[in-house]
């Protein structure tokens, strides 16, 4: 574990910006981020020009990072979507994303592995993929054999403060949430340029 989070630390020092991936890591002293806010390695606080190129290449390397995302996907989403908005919703409407957001998970990483272990639930049954898109209606929550897991035990004390995004609704008592609109990016900063990245497979 303390390899992985080392291994993420340097990946959001090299690109320069927070990208949120460590739970509660990311908004406390030990954010390495914080901490050391130059690149890696022994020329890392050297000033380094960026090409056009450069800076699409970054925001697109943000995006896989962010939302955990292949290479494939990445090429997918992008050649068959070119509106900026339409893809943040998809981005938006991914389970592993939705599960994080209604304050199910504690990191988008922590979300994924939920998801890919079998520990989440749409509409009743279990899902395992990640990227399975969310639809209003939908409802999501916790699977009943896995709610007495260690990584569950402080969740509701979590959730006593948290309140998602105006598009899901969270019944705090039963721990699921439900879709009750199509995403949208009020009250949140996207920690990159997603016209840039457009740009990039645009080319």
């Amino acid at each position: 574990m303390a390899r992985l989070i080392k291994a993420i630390e340097k990946k959001e020092r090299a690109l320069g910006t927070k990208l949120f991936l460590k739970a509660e890591r990311c908004n406390s002293p030990k954010c390495v981020t914080v901490r050391r806010p130059y690149r890696p390695g022994v020329h890392g606080q050297k000033r380094h020009i960026v090409t056009e190129y450069g800076k699409q290449l970054n925001e697109k390397q943000k995006i896989q990072l962010f939302y955990g995302l292949s290479n494939t996907q990445m090429r997918n989403l992008f050649k068959n979507n070119q509106d900026p908005n339409k893809i943040i919703k998809i981005l938006e409407s991914r389970l592993d994303r939705v599960v994080y957001l209604l304050g199910l998970a504690a990191s988008p990483r922590i979300a994924r592995q939920l998801v890919s272990h079998g520990h989440i639930t749409v509409n009743g049954r279990k899902v395992t993929i990640p990227s399975y898109h969310v639809r209003i209606g939908d409802i999501i929550g916790i699977r009943s054999q896995s709610r007495q897991l260690k990584i569950f035990e402080d969740l509701s004390l979590r959730l006593k403060q948290y309140e998602p995004p105006s598009w899901l609704e969270l019944d705090k008592e039963k721990f699921e949430g439900r879709c009750i609109k199509e995403p949208g990016g009020e009250g949140f900063v996207f920690p990159f340029d997603i016209n840039l990245v457009v740009q990039f497979y645009s080319r």
